[in-house]
């Protein structure tokens, strides 16, 4: 007689084990299979929303990096410097861009990672490091001391370019800005796509589904408590906002935004340039006396404009007020000379 006769409930378990390993490996081939094809269809999705969203603008390689930027007009130049998640195109909807480009040398620049800007793996992408790279972009244009316009994180890398490369601006306006250290929970959930290994998992399979499904509420809750402009929606481009390349990139701002902003907090005192501040009073982002009301106290040539009801984004709330500051920001760059 066998063992297996003789103890038949021993070969049962014998065999569980067994059939257990051949569940969890059936389940996690299909889930490899699932992923795989996710990362596929969000490949070819990206390379549809690049096809239909084209370059608008011109090229310029800096430092090996080939960067996207528009231009128009002729005058006392000003270089316009987007957030995160966005585009140039942001200056554009707004109408920032149009206006200005009637009596100055409008670029907008795609950041890095952004647009149809490359982001190569290799620096951590800092502001400092945005703005070293942009100062470079600026002498390879001709831009002899612009003003330089920075919206959100934008402004914390305006901030960066006029700390660290004060002789090559002749002023910064700085809409909406993050410049001082602070616990942000949206940090932590954006830091996931920033992690090797797992990022890439994430950022070809599972964030551009979710990034797409919660970019209609993000978009909300910047304009708040103003509604979305009607129009916004259907001119940003917000399929290339759920690339996985971009995704990456806004992961790695909001990774170092906090950290930046403590490493330059103490050096704005210095600032000799003209500067002007913009906040909504009912900012969601970043909040508005913490943020812009502390700068105005620590720099003392600045000026601060409250925009009274108005979120994050003041260039849209106001697009005249700006445009009016560059013009009287420019004028003291000119007059400093």
């Amino acid at each position: 007689m066998t063992l297996e006769q003789r103890y038949p409930s021993a070969a049962g378990h014998r065999a569980a084990p067994r059939s257990t390993a051949v569940r969890v490996g059936l389940a996690l081939g299909v889930t490899a299979a699932a992923l795989a094809g996710l990362a596929a269809a969000n490949v070819l999705a990206a390379r549809e929303a690049e096809r239909r969203n084209p370059p608008k603008g011109r090229f310029l390689t800096v430092d090996g990096v080939r960067l996207h930027y528009l231009e128009e007009g002729e005058g006392p130049p000003v270089v316009l410097i987007h957030g995160n998640v966005s585009t140039s195109d942001d200056f554009l909807i707004s109408g920032v861009f149009e206006r200005l480009s009637r009596t100055h040398r409008v670029i907008a620049i795609d950041r890095p990672g952004f647009g149809h800007s490359e982001r190569p793996r290799g620096p951590s992408w800092t502001p400092g490091e945005q703005a070293a790279l942009l100062r470079h972009a600026i002498g390879r244009l001709g831009l002899e001391r612009p003003v330089v316009v920075g919206h959100s994180f934008g402004a914390t890398v305006a901030m960066a370019l006029a700390l660290d490369h004060p002789d090559a601006l002749g002023g910064i306006v700085l809409l909406a800005g993050y410049y001082f250290p602070t616990k942000r929970i949206d940090v932590v959930l954006a830091a996931p796509p920033a992690i090797p290994v797992l990022g890439d998992v994430l950022r070809y399979t599972l964030s551009p589904p979710f990034g797409a499904a919660s970019l209609p509420l993000l978009v909300k809750t910047m304009f708040a408590p103003r509604e979305v402009p009607d129009d916004f929606m259907e001119q940003f481009p917000a399929s290339l906002a759920v690339r996985p390349g971009q995704i990456l990139a806004s992961s790695q701002d909001g990774v170092t935004m906090v950290p930046s902003a403590d490493a330059m907090q103490h050096r704005y005192g210095a600032l000799a340039l003209p500067v002007a501040i913009f906040t909504g009073t009912e900012d969601r982002v970043v909040g508005a006396e913490g943020q812009s009301s502390r700068l105005h106290e620590v720099v003392r040539q600045s000026t601060l404009h409250r925009l009274p009801g108005v979120g994050h984004m003041v260039h849209h709330a106001d697009p005249d007020l700006v445009v009016q500051e560059v013009e009287r920001v420019s004028a003291l760059a000119k007059a400093r000379v």
